[in-house]
């Protein structure tokens, strides 16, 4: 095989192979709320919300992939840990917001509205929608986990 055809198939294998990674990474399960390139909770670190208590940017450089989808970290340190026991720090109900859970509906969420109870991440769509989620939150729980199991393997728009 002269060396233009072996580059060729090279570069023709190269795309597909990306290609393949693209839809594989932008199409995460319907049971898990990201973005178009499969990236959860909006991009903010999700150790960093037990650790700092507050929502911290995820950077590009420090990833790790579970359940489908991509996390985010703001450092080396925050990906280990959350490598070493990522159900300790999966947020609830795929990361959809937890408000929402608790109607049988999967909104978006925006990383900032979030609250850790009994050890457990909830986020919800934003602020405003934190705010009647928090009047509540021991039945809005018990709500949304009731809920969750319905509509888990459904897709957001199917709802």
């Amino acid at each position: 095989m002269s060396f233009a055809k072996l580059m060729t198939k090279s570069a023709t294998t190269l795309i597909a192979a990306i290609a393949l990674t693209i839809s594989t990474f932008s199409h995460a399960g319907v049971d898990t709320e990201t973005d178009a390139n499969g990236v959860i909770l909006a991009g903010h670190d999700v150790v960093a919300y037990f650790t700092e208590n507050k929502p911290v940017e995820g950077l590009p450089q420090f990833t790790a992939s579970y359940n489908d989808a991509i996390y985010r970290f703001s450092s080396a340190e925050n990906r280990d840990t959350f490598v070493a026991n990522p159900d300790k720090y999966a947020p609830q109900y795929g990361g959809f917001c937890a408000y929402g859970m608790t109607f049988g509906k999967k909104f978006e969420i925006d990383g900032k509205a979030f609250e850790i109870v009994d050890g457990k991440l909830f986020v919800n769509k934003n602020l405003s929608v934190y705010e009647a989620w928090k009047k509540d939150v021991p039945t809005h729980i018990n709500q949304a986990q009731a809920q969750w199991p319905k509509v888990k393997d459904v897709a957001a728009s199917k709802l």
